[in-house]
């Protein structure tokens, strides 16, 4: 069983798109970022960095006493490898769905987040910076797009890199994009839409909509820590 710490941004749609694609059994914990849940000290023995997504699985692959791991990327690739899927033991694949993997966790999901950052909830609008990431957002659109146009899926057979890029796409007109823009990846985009696993995923996030984010009473938990807020 994996315990899965959640909340329903897009790394936390990471990982139910992995659980449900693969049929591992899972239960839900919510973590409510907007109500500081990050913070309680059992969710930081597992997740020091105070984000989510984290997991514990009770029945590690070697046995032995339950892992956790944090980090929506690191928890991808462990699934992965414990489950024997959706990454390829081909080299090549391999290699490019670590590849793609690692663009998404460096590239995308930073620039995509502090493109909504200064766009929706930055208490004061900043051309500048709102530029900058909205024109880095397009780019990188432009190199999955690019990346796209010969083949169905990211790295070969479908796999951990197209699940990690996935929910950053997802909110698209957010970020100021137009997926009409980028042919290859709305034909990508609307393939995994479809799959029932990514349906039954997003279904999942539906059971905490009406606990909705409040910025204005969130913004110091959520925007405004330092290293003061971790150091004793």
């Amino acid at each position: 069983m994996i315990e899965l710490y959640y909340w329903t941004t897009p790394n936390g749609h990471k990982i139910t798109m992995f659980l449900e694609e693969v049929g591992l059994p899972y239960t839900i914990i919510p973590v409510n970022i907007g109500a500081g849940d990050q913070f309680k000290p059992e969710f930081l023995q597992i997740s020091p960095n105070n984000r989510i997504p984290a997991i514990i699985d009770h029945e590690p692959a070697t046995g032995g006493a339950p892992i956790s791991v944090f980090e929506s990327g690191a928890i991808l690739l462990y699934l992965a490898e414990k489950t024997g899927k959706l990454i390829s033991q081909d080299l090549r694949d391999r290699v490019a769905t670590l590849e793609w993997l690692f663009w998404q966790m460096g590239g995308l999901g930073p620039m995509a987040g502090q493109n909504h950052h200064f766009s929706s909830y930055a208490p004061e609008k900043i051309d500048y910076a709102i530029n900058r990431y909205v024109k880095e957002t397009g780019r990188l659109y432009a190199v999955l797009n690019k990346r796209l146009a010969d083949r169905e899926f990211v790295a070969g057979d479908y796999s951990i890199a197209d699940i990690a890029a996935y929910p950053w796409i997802v909110p698209y007109e957010r970020q100021s994009q137009k997926l009409e823009d980028f042919p290859n990846l709305k034909r990508w985009f609307e393939t995994i839409k479809a799959r029932p696993a990514t349906i039954r995923a997003y279904e999942k996030a539906e059971a905490f909509k009406n606990q909705t984010l409040d910025v204005e009473k969130s913004r110091d938990l959520l925007f405004n820590q330092s290293a003061k807020t971790i150091q004793p």
